[in-house]
C-alpha cells in the first residue's frame, strides 16, 4: 500500500508516492469473542491414562490372585506392573500412532525403573533403621559412659541390657583405616590416572589392563595378600595399618578407573589452548585439566570409598577383632563398623541382633556424612569460585594492582629522571 503525499517545490506543488507499513491486524473488525489458547502440555487423554491403567491393573492382578486363586499374594505385585504396560500401552494407541505407542512404553520402563531402584534403596535403609531403632530410643545422650555411640563393648557381655555398651572403638577404627586409606590411595589414584590419560604408550596400555582386571579382584584375596606380605614377614600381629592397606588394594582400582573416565572427557582444545599460551604440559595439567574434572575426581573418590568402607573380610583378616577402643593403627587388634555389625548379628541374643543393626544405621550414617563433605570439598564445578576463593582472589589482585602501580611509578621517575639529564646535556652542549 502506498501513501500519497503533497510536496512544494519550486515549479509547484507535485504529487509524489511513498511506501508505507500497514498492520493488517488493525484493518480487521474487533472479535466478538476472544479465541481460546492453545495450552501446552499432556491432554487429558494422556493425564487419565497412566492412574487409569495403573487402578485396572492392580484390580486384574487382585482378582486373580487373592479372589480366584490362580496365583500367589506375593506375585501380585509383578501382575500389576505387567498389566499396567499393557493396559498403558492400549489406552495410548487409540489416539496415537506406533511411534508414540514406543516412546511411552520406553518412556514408562525408564521411570518404572527409577522408581523401582529408588523404593528397594528406601526400603533397605527404612528396614535398618527400623530394627535399630530400639537402641537409638533407650540411648542416654548426655551419659557418655553408658552411650552406644561414645562406649564401647569391653565391658559389656552378651547378657547385658541395651543400654549398656556401644561401637565408639569400631568408629575409631573406621574412620582410621579409611583415613589411611584414602590418604594412600587418593594420590596413587589420581596420578596413575593421570598417567594412563595424559601420558600414555605402551606401558599405560599395560597399566590400564592391570588396572581393568584388578577391578575383579575379591576383598578375600587382598586380605590374604596383606596378610601374608606384611602381616607374616613386618609386623607379625594383625593391626589397623595392615586392613588400611587392603582397603587400598580394594579402592585403587576403582578409583583409577573412574578418574581415568572423566580425564578423557576433557575437550581436547583446553589442553591446546593452554599449550598455545606457554604453558607446559604439566602446568596444562595442573591449571587447566584437574580444575576442569574436579567434580568427577570428587566422584571417583566417592566410589573408591564406597567400595572400601563396607568391607568385612580384609578388616578380619589383617585387623582383627575386639571389644576395647584402640586409637593406635600400628599396634592391636582393631575393628570396624562393617565388622562389628556382622559379629552383632551373628550372636543369638536378640539385644546384640538389635546392636547390629544400629550399627548398620551408624554406618549410614557415617558414609553419608563423608560424601557429603566430599561434595562440599571438591564438587563444584569448574569455573564456579566459592566466597573464600573469591576473597582470595580479590587480595591477589588487589597486591598485583599495586605491586603494578609502584612499578609504573618507578618507570615514571625513571623517565623523568632521562629527561631531566637530557636537558642538562642539551644546555651544556649549546653553552660549549
Amino acid at each position: 500500500m502506498t501513501q500519497t503525499i503533497d510536496a512544494r517545490t519550486t515549479d509547484g506543488p507535485q504529487t509524489t508516492t511513498a511506501p508505507t507499513t500497514v498492520l493488517p491486524r488493525e484493518l480487521l473488525p474487533p472479535l466478538e469473542l476472544e479465541p481460546a489458547r492453545v495450552r501446552v502440555g499432556a491432554s487429558a487423554h494422556e493425564r487419565y491414562s497412566v492412574p487409569g491403567s495403573i487402578a485396572a491393573a492392580v484390580s486384574t492382578a487382585l482378582l486373580l490372585g487373592p479372589v480366584l486363586g490362580m496365583v500367589g499374594m506375593g506375585w501380585v505385585p509383578l501382575m500389576s506392573f505387567v498389566f499396567f504396560i499393557v493396559f498403558y500401552s492400549v489406552l495410548i494407541s487409540i489416539t496415537e500412532d506406533k511411534r508414540a505407542v514406543t516412546d511411552r512404553f520406553w518412556q514408562v520402563m525408564l521411570w518404572s525403573t527409577g522408581a523401582l531402584v529408588t523404593g528397594v534403596l528406601a526400603m533397605v535403609i527404612g528396614y535398618v533403621f527400623f530394627r535399630g531403632w530400639g537402641v537409638y530410643r533407650q540411648m542416654d545422650w548426655t551419659d557418655l559412659k553408658h552411650n552406644f555411640i561414645a562406649s564401647d563393648m569391653g565391658l559389656t557381655g552378651p547378657l547385658a541390657p541395651i543400654t549398656s555398651g556401644g561401637v565408639f572403638h569400631a568408629l575409631v577404627g573406621t574412620l582410621e583405616q579409611i583415613g589411611i586409606a584414602l590418604a594412600i590411595s587418593v594420590p596413587l589414584g589420581i596420578a596413575t590416572a593421570l598417567f594412563l590419560s595424559e601420558v600414555k604408550g605402551r606401558f599405560a596400555r599395560f597399566v590400564r589392563t592391570v588396572v581393568e582386571a584388578m577391578t575383579a579382584l575379591p576383598s578375600v584375596v587382598a586380605g590374604l595378600f596383606i596378610y601374608a606380605t606384611i602381616i607374616l614377614l613386618f609386623t607379625k600381629e594383625r593391626n589397623g595399618i595392615a586392613a588400611a592397606l587392603a582397603l587400598t588394594v580394594l579402592m585403587l582400582p576403582i578409583m583409577i578407573r573412574s578418574a581415568d573416565v572423566v580425564l578423557r572427557l576433557v575437550p581436547g582444545n583446553l589442553r591446546e589452548a593452554g599449550l598455545a599460551l606457554g604453558g607446559g604440559q604439566w602446568a596444562v595439567v595442573r591449571h587447566v585439566v584437574l580444575p576442569t574434572v574436579r567434580s568427577g575426581l570428587t566422584t571417583a573418590i566417592i566410589l573408591g570409598t564406597a567400595h572400601g568402607i563396607g568391607e568385612t573380610a580384609p578388616v578380619l583378616l589383617t585387623a582383627g577383632a575386639t571389644s576395647n577402643t584402640n586409637w593406635n593403627p600400628f599396634s592391636g587388634p582393631q575393628t570396624s563398623l562393617p565388622l562389628q555389625a556382622l559379629e552383632f548379628i551373628k550372636a543369638p541374643q536378640p539385644s546384640m541382633v538389635t546392636r547390629g543393626f544400629a550399627t548398620a544405621a551408624l554406618l549410614l550414617i557415617v558414609v553419608l556424612i563423608l560424601f557429603t563433605l566430599a561434595r562440599v570439598i571438591g564438587g563444584q564445578r569448574a569455573g564456579e569460585l566459592t566466597a573464600r576463593q573469591l576473597r582470595r582472589r580479590m587480595a591477589r589482585s588487589r597486591r598485583d594492582q599495586s605491586r603494578v602501580e609502584s612499578n609504573h611509578q618507578v618507570i615514571r621517575d625513571q623517565i623523568e629522571l632521562l629527561r631531566a639529564a637530557h636537558t642538562l646535556d642539551s644546555r651544556g652542549d649549546h653553552s660549549s
